[in-house]
Protein backbone atom coordinates (compact mmCIF):
# COMPACT_ATOMS: atom_id res chain seq x y z
CA UNK A 1 0.00 0.00 0.00
CA UNK A 2 1.11 3.24 -0.93
CA UNK A 3 1.77 6.09 2.01
CA UNK A 4 -1.16 7.11 3.85
CA UNK A 5 -0.66 10.40 3.34
CA UNK A 6 -0.06 10.41 -0.49
CA UNK A 7 -3.02 8.15 -0.90
CA UNK A 8 -5.40 11.11 0.47
CA UNK A 9 -3.06 13.99 -1.08
CA UNK A 10 -2.27 15.85 2.36
CA UNK A 11 1.38 16.77 4.25
CA UNK A 12 2.42 15.11 7.28
CA UNK A 13 1.56 17.97 9.15
CA UNK A 14 -2.08 18.04 7.96
CA UNK A 15 -4.83 18.96 10.50
CA UNK A 16 -7.26 16.59 11.42
CA UNK A 17 -9.93 18.84 9.38
CA UNK A 18 -7.94 18.98 5.83
CA UNK A 19 -7.18 15.32 6.38
CA UNK A 20 -11.56 14.60 6.45
CA UNK A 21 -12.01 17.45 3.71
CA UNK A 22 -9.44 15.26 1.98
CA UNK A 23 -10.87 11.78 2.61
CA UNK A 24 -14.27 12.72 1.63
CA UNK A 25 -13.17 14.50 -1.98
CA UNK A 26 -11.46 11.36 -2.67
CA UNK A 27 -14.48 8.88 -1.17
CA UNK A 28 -16.61 10.69 -3.45
CA UNK A 29 -14.66 10.30 -6.94
CA UNK A 30 -13.18 6.27 -6.02
CA UNK A 31 -16.77 5.26 -4.71
CA UNK A 32 -17.67 2.39 -6.65
CA UNK A 33 -21.32 3.35 -7.50
CA UNK A 34 -19.39 6.47 -9.40
CA UNK A 35 -17.00 4.00 -11.16
CA UNK A 36 -19.35 1.32 -12.53
CA UNK A 37 -17.65 -1.15 -10.17
CA UNK A 38 -14.38 -1.27 -11.44
CA UNK A 39 -12.25 -2.99 -9.51
CA UNK A 40 -8.96 -1.21 -9.44
CA UNK A 41 -11.02 2.01 -8.02
CA UNK A 42 -12.87 -0.05 -5.65
CA UNK A 43 -9.70 -1.22 -4.40
CA UNK A 44 -8.08 2.33 -4.44
CA UNK A 45 -11.08 3.30 -2.48
CA UNK A 46 -10.39 0.79 0.45
CA UNK A 47 -6.82 1.80 0.40
CA UNK A 48 -8.44 5.40 1.14
CA UNK A 49 -10.55 4.55 3.83
CA UNK A 50 -7.90 2.34 5.69
CA UNK A 51 -5.71 5.57 5.21
CA UNK A 52 -8.22 7.93 7.15
CA UNK A 53 -9.08 4.99 9.73
CA UNK A 54 -5.56 5.66 10.72
CA UNK A 55 -4.95 9.28 10.47
CA UNK A 56 -8.63 10.22 11.59
CA UNK A 57 -7.11 8.64 15.05
CA UNK A 58 -5.14 10.37 17.04
CA UNK A 59 -3.66 7.12 18.66
CA UNK A 60 -2.79 5.29 15.56
CA UNK A 61 -1.90 8.39 13.73
CA UNK A 62 1.17 8.40 15.96
CA UNK A 63 2.24 5.33 15.95
CA UNK A 64 1.97 5.03 11.97
CA UNK A 65 4.42 8.28 11.89
CA UNK A 66 6.93 6.23 14.18
CA UNK A 67 6.82 2.91 12.69
CA UNK A 68 4.95 2.89 9.90
CA UNK A 69 1.77 0.10 8.67
CA UNK A 70 3.57 -2.23 11.08
CA UNK A 71 2.75 0.04 14.22
CA UNK A 72 -0.91 0.15 13.44
CA UNK A 73 -1.21 -3.56 12.56
CA UNK A 74 -0.64 -3.52 8.44
CA UNK A 75 -2.72 -2.86 6.17
CA UNK A 76 -6.98 -3.54 6.68
CA UNK A 77 -6.32 -4.12 10.33
CA UNK A 78 -8.15 -2.03 12.70
CA UNK A 79 -5.43 -2.02 15.61
CA UNK A 80 -2.00 -3.14 15.84
CA UNK A 81 -1.44 -7.18 16.40
CA UNK A 82 -5.46 -7.69 16.62
CA UNK A 83 -5.81 -8.92 12.85
CA UNK A 84 -4.17 -12.37 13.72
CA UNK A 85 -5.94 -13.00 16.75
CA UNK A 86 -9.33 -12.20 14.89
CA UNK A 87 -8.61 -14.94 12.17
CA UNK A 88 -8.00 -17.25 15.15
CA UNK A 89 -11.12 -16.51 16.96
CA UNK A 90 -13.36 -17.07 13.33
CA UNK A 91 -11.94 -20.46 12.81
CA UNK A 92 -12.15 -22.05 16.41
CA UNK A 93 -14.54 -19.45 18.41
CA UNK A 94 -17.02 -18.65 15.56
CA UNK A 95 -15.68 -14.81 15.62
CA UNK A 96 -15.77 -14.20 19.53
CA UNK A 97 -13.02 -14.03 21.68
CA UNK A 98 -12.68 -16.36 23.85
CA UNK A 99 -11.12 -13.81 26.73
CA UNK A 100 -14.05 -11.22 26.43
CA UNK A 101 -12.50 -8.67 24.69
CA UNK A 102 -13.30 -7.90 20.86
CA UNK A 103 -15.67 -5.50 19.52
CA UNK A 104 -19.92 -6.09 20.56
CA UNK A 105 -22.09 -7.70 17.79
CA UNK A 106 -24.41 -5.03 16.82
CA UNK A 107 -28.24 -4.95 18.44
CA UNK A 108 -31.50 -3.92 17.45
CA UNK A 109 -33.81 -4.88 14.36
CA UNK A 110 -31.61 -6.08 11.44
CA UNK A 111 -31.62 -4.48 8.28
CA UNK A 112 -33.83 -5.90 5.37
CA UNK A 113 -33.01 -7.75 2.34
CA UNK A 114 -31.40 -6.38 -0.81
CA UNK A 115 -33.75 -6.87 -3.24
CA UNK A 116 -33.46 -7.69 -7.47
CA UNK A 117 -35.63 -7.10 -10.18
CA UNK A 118 -35.33 -7.58 -14.14
CA UNK A 119 -36.95 -4.54 -16.04
CA UNK A 120 -37.78 -4.37 -19.89
CA UNK A 121 -36.94 -1.25 -21.49
CA UNK A 122 -37.42 -0.49 -25.24
CA UNK A 123 -33.97 0.84 -27.10
CA UNK A 124 -35.11 4.69 -27.08
CA UNK A 125 -35.22 4.64 -23.34
CA UNK A 126 -31.54 2.84 -23.05
CA UNK A 127 -30.50 5.51 -25.66
CA UNK A 128 -32.00 8.46 -24.06
CA UNK A 129 -32.43 7.71 -20.55
CA UNK A 130 -36.14 7.57 -18.90
CA UNK A 131 -37.93 7.50 -15.74
CA UNK A 132 -39.63 3.90 -15.26
CA UNK A 133 -41.86 2.39 -13.10
CA UNK A 134 -40.66 -0.85 -10.85
CA UNK A 135 -43.08 -3.01 -9.43
CA UNK A 136 -42.31 -6.11 -7.53
CA UNK A 137 -43.68 -7.96 -4.22
CA UNK A 138 -41.66 -6.92 -1.19
CA UNK A 139 -41.72 -6.72 2.75
CA UNK A 140 -42.66 -3.58 3.42
CA UNK A 141 -43.29 -1.60 6.95
CA UNK A 142 -46.83 -2.66 8.68
CA UNK A 143 -48.52 0.42 8.89
CA UNK A 144 -50.92 -1.22 11.58
CA UNK A 145 -48.17 -1.06 14.04
CA UNK A 146 -46.01 1.25 12.52
CA UNK A 147 -43.15 -1.16 12.08
CA UNK A 148 -42.98 -2.28 16.17
CA UNK A 149 -44.54 -5.42 15.41
CA UNK A 150 -46.83 -4.78 18.64
CA UNK A 151 -50.44 -4.89 18.93
CA UNK A 152 -52.53 -1.51 19.24
CA UNK A 153 -51.89 0.34 22.79
CA UNK A 154 -48.94 -1.63 23.39
CA UNK A 155 -45.10 -1.52 22.44
CA UNK A 156 -42.61 -3.99 22.36
CA UNK A 157 -40.77 -4.29 26.24
CA UNK A 158 -36.91 -4.62 27.06
CA UNK A 159 -35.73 -8.64 27.09
CA UNK A 160 -35.87 -9.98 30.54
CA UNK A 161 -32.75 -12.25 29.46
CA UNK A 162 -30.12 -9.88 27.60
CA UNK A 163 -31.67 -6.49 29.58
CA UNK A 164 -32.18 -5.34 25.81
CA UNK A 165 -28.73 -6.09 24.70
CA UNK A 166 -29.52 -8.80 22.48
CA UNK A 167 -26.43 -10.84 23.40
CA UNK A 168 -26.19 -13.31 26.44
CA UNK A 169 -22.98 -14.04 27.96
CA UNK A 170 -21.40 -17.63 28.74
CA UNK A 171 -18.62 -18.31 30.98
CA UNK A 172 -16.63 -21.69 30.90
CA UNK A 173 -13.77 -22.94 32.21
CA UNK A 174 -10.86 -24.33 29.91
CA UNK A 175 -7.06 -25.00 30.07
CA UNK A 176 -6.52 -21.36 29.77
CA UNK A 177 -8.80 -20.40 32.40
CA UNK A 178 -12.22 -18.43 32.10
CA UNK A 179 -13.85 -18.39 28.16
CA UNK A 180 -16.07 -15.60 27.69
CA UNK A 181 -18.26 -16.07 24.38
CA UNK A 182 -21.55 -14.27 23.47
CA UNK A 183 -24.75 -15.21 21.75
CA UNK A 184 -27.95 -13.51 19.89
CA UNK A 185 -29.87 -13.97 22.73
CA UNK A 186 -32.95 -16.71 22.03
CA UNK A 187 -35.57 -15.25 23.20
CA UNK A 188 -35.61 -11.76 21.43
CA UNK A 189 -33.49 -13.39 18.50
CA UNK A 190 -30.62 -10.80 18.99
CA UNK A 191 -33.10 -7.69 19.00
CA UNK A 192 -32.75 -6.52 22.41
CA UNK A 193 -36.88 -5.99 22.85
CA UNK A 194 -39.70 -8.86 23.04
CA UNK A 195 -43.48 -7.92 21.61
CA UNK A 196 -45.94 -8.93 24.60
CA UNK A 197 -48.77 -8.61 22.52
CA UNK A 198 -48.34 -9.24 18.39
CA UNK A 199 -50.24 -7.19 16.00
CA UNK A 200 -52.71 -8.99 14.03
CA UNK A 201 -51.79 -7.78 10.76
CA UNK A 202 -47.43 -8.55 10.69
CA UNK A 203 -47.89 -11.23 13.88
CA UNK A 204 -45.56 -9.19 15.43
CA UNK A 205 -42.67 -9.16 12.25
CA UNK A 206 -43.30 -5.59 11.69
CA UNK A 207 -43.42 -5.64 8.04
CA UNK A 208 -46.12 -7.05 5.56
CA UNK A 209 -45.36 -8.59 2.20
CA UNK A 210 -47.33 -6.46 -0.97
CA UNK A 211 -47.04 -5.33 -4.29
CA UNK A 212 -45.43 -1.68 -4.30
CA UNK A 213 -44.40 0.60 -7.22
CA UNK A 214 -41.18 2.66 -7.31
CA UNK A 215 -39.68 5.40 -9.71
CA UNK A 216 -36.66 4.52 -11.13
CA UNK A 217 -33.90 7.21 -13.12
CA UNK A 218 -32.92 5.34 -16.03
CA UNK A 219 -29.79 7.34 -17.34
CA UNK A 220 -28.63 8.22 -20.88
CA UNK A 221 -26.89 5.44 -22.79
CA UNK A 222 -27.48 2.51 -20.87
CA UNK A 223 -27.38 -1.28 -22.48
CA UNK A 224 -28.89 -4.36 -21.49
CA UNK A 225 -26.85 -5.70 -18.52
CA UNK A 226 -26.99 -2.25 -16.26
CA UNK A 227 -28.43 -2.11 -13.25
CA UNK A 228 -29.74 0.69 -11.52
CA UNK A 229 -29.17 0.68 -7.54
CA UNK A 230 -31.77 2.30 -5.55
CA UNK A 231 -30.96 2.55 -1.78
CA UNK A 232 -33.27 1.70 1.08
CA UNK A 233 -35.49 0.64 -1.74
CA UNK A 234 -34.86 -3.03 -0.84
CA UNK A 235 -36.92 -5.12 1.57
CA UNK A 236 -38.00 -3.65 4.99
CA UNK A 237 -35.85 -4.99 7.91
CA UNK A 238 -38.17 -6.89 10.69
CA UNK A 239 -39.34 -4.71 13.61
CA UNK A 240 -38.39 -1.31 12.40
CA UNK A 241 -34.98 -2.71 10.94
CA UNK A 242 -33.87 -0.57 8.32
CA UNK A 243 -34.52 -0.99 4.28
CA UNK A 244 -32.33 -2.87 2.06
CA UNK A 245 -31.38 -1.71 -1.58
CA UNK A 246 -33.32 -2.83 -4.58
CA UNK A 247 -30.91 -3.55 -7.48
CA UNK A 248 -32.83 -3.33 -11.00
CA UNK A 249 -31.37 -5.63 -14.07
CA UNK A 250 -32.48 -3.57 -17.19
CA UNK A 251 -32.92 -5.36 -20.33
CA UNK A 252 -33.47 -2.98 -23.56
CA UNK A 253 -35.57 -4.38 -26.54
CA UNK A 254 -34.01 -4.71 -29.83
CA UNK A 255 -34.61 -2.18 -32.33
CA UNK A 256 -36.48 -2.47 -35.88
CA UNK A 257 -34.02 -0.70 -37.75
CA UNK A 258 -30.73 0.45 -35.71
CA UNK A 259 -28.46 -1.54 -33.44
CA UNK A 260 -25.98 -0.69 -31.26
CA UNK A 261 -21.74 -1.40 -31.54
CA UNK A 262 -20.61 0.46 -28.59
CA UNK A 263 -21.58 3.94 -28.51
CA UNK A 264 -22.42 4.11 -32.15
CA UNK A 265 -25.63 3.07 -33.89
CA UNK A 266 -25.78 1.05 -36.93
CA UNK A 267 -28.34 0.47 -39.91
CA UNK A 268 -28.58 -0.52 -42.96
CA UNK A 269 -29.82 1.80 -46.12
CA UNK A 270 -31.56 -0.15 -49.10
CA UNK A 271 -31.05 1.18 -52.22
CA UNK A 272 -31.57 0.26 -55.89
CA UNK A 273 -29.34 -0.69 -58.73
CA UNK A 274 -30.17 2.50 -60.51
CA UNK A 275 -29.44 4.59 -57.36
CA UNK A 276 -26.31 2.88 -56.57
CA UNK A 277 -25.14 3.91 -60.31
CA UNK A 278 -26.97 6.99 -61.09
CA UNK A 279 -26.65 8.85 -57.32
CA UNK A 280 -29.85 9.83 -55.30
CA UNK A 281 -30.84 11.49 -52.31
CA UNK A 282 -32.85 10.10 -49.36
CA UNK A 283 -34.61 10.96 -46.32
CA UNK A 284 -32.27 8.83 -43.48
CA UNK A 285 -34.56 7.86 -40.18
CA UNK A 286 -32.44 8.82 -37.29
CA UNK A 287 -33.48 8.72 -33.49
CA UNK A 288 -33.52 12.29 -33.27
CA UNK A 289 -35.88 12.57 -36.50
CA UNK A 290 -35.03 12.38 -40.68
CA UNK A 291 -31.67 13.27 -41.93
CA UNK A 292 -31.55 14.57 -45.74
CA UNK A 293 -28.70 11.69 -47.42
CA UNK A 294 -26.81 12.54 -50.68
CA UNK A 295 -25.86 9.31 -52.42
CA UNK A 296 -23.26 10.06 -55.11
CA UNK A 297 -23.14 8.20 -58.47
CA UNK A 298 -20.96 5.09 -58.44
CA UNK A 299 -21.55 4.71 -54.63
CA UNK A 300 -20.62 0.78 -53.87
CA UNK A 301 -22.20 -1.36 -51.72
CA UNK A 302 -21.17 -1.12 -48.20
CA UNK A 303 -19.95 2.15 -48.31
CA UNK A 304 -20.61 3.68 -44.82
CA UNK A 305 -22.06 7.08 -44.37
CA UNK A 306 -21.77 8.60 -40.10
CA UNK A 307 -23.32 11.18 -38.96
CA UNK A 308 -21.67 12.85 -36.02
CA UNK A 309 -23.51 12.94 -32.67
CA UNK A 310 -26.69 11.11 -33.61
CA UNK A 311 -25.80 7.73 -31.58
CA UNK A 312 -25.85 6.98 -28.12
CA UNK A 313 -24.79 8.87 -25.16
CA UNK A 314 -21.88 8.16 -23.36
CA UNK A 315 -22.76 6.79 -19.70
CA UNK A 316 -21.78 9.45 -17.18
CA UNK A 317 -20.19 11.22 -19.21
CA UNK A 318 -20.21 13.96 -22.06
CA UNK A 319 -21.03 13.62 -25.95
CA UNK A 320 -22.84 10.66 -28.02
CA UNK A 321 -21.74 8.32 -30.55
CA UNK A 322 -22.14 8.53 -33.94
CA UNK A 323 -24.77 6.80 -36.57
CA UNK A 324 -23.34 4.61 -39.38
CA UNK A 325 -25.43 4.31 -42.52
CA UNK A 326 -24.29 1.42 -44.58
CA UNK A 327 -25.32 1.37 -48.12
CA UNK A 328 -27.28 -2.57 -48.94
CA UNK A 329 -27.49 -2.72 -52.96
CA UNK A 330 -30.45 -4.59 -53.67
CA UNK A 331 -30.54 -6.66 -56.62
CA UNK A 332 -33.75 -7.23 -57.97
CA UNK A 333 -35.13 -11.00 -57.68
CA UNK A 334 -37.86 -10.89 -60.24
CA UNK A 335 -38.31 -8.68 -63.43
CA UNK A 336 -40.68 -7.71 -65.44
CA UNK A 337 -40.02 -8.21 -69.43
CA UNK A 338 -39.65 -4.54 -70.23
CA UNK A 339 -37.10 -4.40 -67.16
CA UNK A 340 -35.32 -7.68 -68.35
CA UNK A 341 -35.26 -5.46 -71.91
CA UNK A 342 -33.21 -2.49 -70.62
CA UNK A 343 -30.82 -4.50 -68.76
CA UNK A 344 -30.30 -6.69 -71.20
CA UNK A 345 -29.35 -3.52 -73.49
CA UNK A 346 -27.50 -1.50 -70.63
CA UNK A 347 -25.19 -4.88 -70.11
CA UNK A 348 -24.39 -5.08 -74.20
CA UNK A 349 -23.89 -1.58 -74.50
CA UNK A 350 -21.10 -2.45 -71.45
CA UNK A 351 -19.91 -5.62 -72.95
CA UNK A 352 -20.73 -7.81 -70.39
CA UNK A 353 -21.91 -11.41 -70.75
CA UNK A 354 -25.75 -12.50 -69.67
CA UNK A 355 -27.66 -15.68 -69.53
CA UNK A 356 -30.23 -15.43 -72.72
CA UNK A 357 -33.86 -14.63 -72.47
CA UNK A 358 -35.96 -17.30 -70.51
CA UNK A 359 -37.82 -18.63 -73.72
CA UNK A 360 -40.20 -20.64 -71.22
CA UNK A 361 -40.64 -24.39 -70.53
CA UNK A 362 -42.17 -25.53 -74.45
CA UNK A 363 -39.04 -23.87 -75.95
CA UNK A 364 -36.47 -25.40 -73.42
CA UNK A 365 -38.26 -28.37 -74.44
CA UNK A 366 -38.00 -28.37 -78.13
CA UNK A 367 -34.52 -27.29 -78.10
CA UNK A 368 -33.78 -30.02 -75.79
CA UNK A 369 -34.83 -32.72 -78.75
CA UNK A 370 -33.47 -30.13 -81.76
Amino acid sequence: MSDYYELLGVTRVATGDEIKRAYRTAARKLHPDANNGDPATAERFKEVARAYEVLSDPDQRARYDRFGESGVGGAGAGAPFTGGLNDLFDAFFGGQNPFGGGARRPTGPPRGQDMEVVVDITFEQAVFGAVIPVTLRLPQRCDECNGTGAGAGTQPVTCADCNGRGQVQRVRQSLLGQMVSSAPCPRCNGLGRVVVTPCPMCRGEGRVTAEHTYQADVPAGVDSGSTLRLPGRGAAGPRGGGAGDLFVHLRVAAHERFRREGIDLVVDVPISIAQAALGTTLDLPTLDGDEELVIAAGTQPGREFTLRGRGVPRLQGRGRGDLRARLVVEVPTRLGDEEATLLRQLAELRGESVHPPDKGLFSRIKSAFS
